[in-house]
């Protein structure tokens, strides 16, 4: 029989409540604003409701198959279902350069300046960890990709937000920021096509935000998720391609969307080796690295595909085209995206003087079977509008552009 190793004789009264503290970074979180729409958006679902999913950026189209077949045949070899290195396999990292070069121009060390992630959330997050504490702060885009925000605060950082809709005003405001702030801010966050709001940038805006990391000496990350989903002839530019680019910071790029890959959760890091390096640090102690079969498949992916991406991006420039038709019929006002999978729409004048975008995405939700992104869920900076997300097929499109009319009353 054990022996009783507690210091006093009262018995222990496992009736009453134990108190569990956790640490102060969790109450930092804000609540989450998706909540209540994921919360009924799982309730109509379970009762059996046909709701067409126009909210999260989930790919509903499938890798192809040649992808798929490679992740089979490497998981049935024995010797990948070991630990892999937390920082990828070098054929990976290497294929990861070729990319850059051929798509960019941009010239990188596999060895140094690049590395695998567990999807570029998780690396975005674990390289918050690495180079922010109590009392650094991050500008970051307004209205705000959630992890842009959150892993900051989850790092001990502050966050201070500014407005993406004009670039060369968003600049200003960086400068201006710098200026009069002290100390001085640590990190920048760029994010094009941006999310939620869709917002493009030209390449000179990556070389004015060098010469402004030069002059401030603060660092950059670039999170460029929809570089591969662009339309009418735009090619989203890349960070690390303006002159000093990595000299000062990285940029995270997916294979989740122009790949529909998603749930696989391949994502990239490269750019500055000592940013890089610290990722790694980070990425040494919290995981042993990705699915080594994963990564195989992603190799023939990145190497083979390209035409398969493509296709994929004119499939959701077609479905742009249209919800985008669809919302003119409902007179809708929005700025027609040049890229991203999303078109980010205003609420209409007589629904914004009447609720905001959480009730009234719980409205369209509960009325009319279709889920859409409330703009609060992106900060304060996006209420009033909806992200509408194009997973679903043309006709399901069409569909729910009816659905939210008769809701409307249109």
């Amino acid at each position: 029989m054990a022996r009783d190793l507690s210091t006093s004789d009262d018995p222990v009264d496992y009736s009453q409540p134990f108190d569990i503290n956790v640490a102060g970074r969790v109450h930092r979180l804000p609540p989450y604003l998706f909540g209540r729409i994921n919360a009924l958006l799982y309730e109509k679902r379970r009762a059996g409701d046909d709701v067409i999913d126009l909210g999260m950026g989930n790919p509903t189209d499938p890798p192809v198959d040649q992808v798929i077949d490679k992740l089979a045949e490497a998981a049935r070899d024995p010797r990948n279902h070991g630990y892999s290195k937390a920082n990828g396999i070098a054929n990976l990292r290497a294929e990861v350069a070729s990319k850059y070069l051929k798509k960019y121009g941009v010239r990188l060390d596999p060895d140094s300046e690049v590395m695998v992630c567990i999807g570029s959330k998780e690396g975005f997050s674990h390289l918050c960890l690495a180079l922010m504490g109590p009392g650094d702060t991050a500008i970051i885009p307004a209205p705000y990709f959630p992890v842009h925000s959150y892993a900051v605060m989850l790092a001990s950082g502050n966050v201070i937000a500014l407005e993406v809709a004009d670039s060369e005003k968003f600049l200003r405001n960086v400068a201006y920021t710098c200026e009069h702030l002290m100390p001085k801010p640590k990190l920048l966050i760029v994010n094009y096509p941006h999310n939620p709001s869709t917002v493009c940038v030209e390449p000179e805006f990556y070389a004015e935000v060098v010469k402004l990391a030069r002059r401030f000496g603060f660092m950059v990350i670039s999170d460029l998720a929809y570089g591969d989903v662009a339309f009418d002839g735009y090619v989203p530019p890349s960070f690390l391609a303006a002159p000093g680019a990595r000299e000062v910071g990285v940029e995270f790029t997916t294979m989740s969307k122009g790949y529909n890959m998603a749930g696989w959760r391949v994502g990239y890091c490269a750019g500055n080796a000592d940013m890089v390096r610290a990722l790694g640090t980070m990425k040494a102690y919290y995981d042993y690295g990705l699915f080594t079969p994963v990564q195989i498949a992603a190799i023939v992916a990145l190497r083979h595909t390209d035409a398969a991406v493509e296709a994929q991006a004119k499939l959701y420039q077609q479905r742009r085209d249209v919800l985008c038709q669809g919302l003119d019929r409902l007179e809708w006002e929005y700025e027609k995206p040049q890229a991203s999978m999303f078109v980010w729409a205003r609420m209409p004048a007589a629904w914004r003087e009447k609720m905001g975008s959480i009730d009234f995405a719980a409205m369209l939700l509960e009325k009319a079977d279709v889920a859409v992104s409330p703009g609060a869920g992106f900060g304060p900076a996006g209420e009033g509008y909806l992200r509408l997300s194009l997973i679903e097929n043309e006709n399901r499109l069409r569909q729910a552009v009816r659905q939210i009319g008769r809701c409307l009353g249109g």
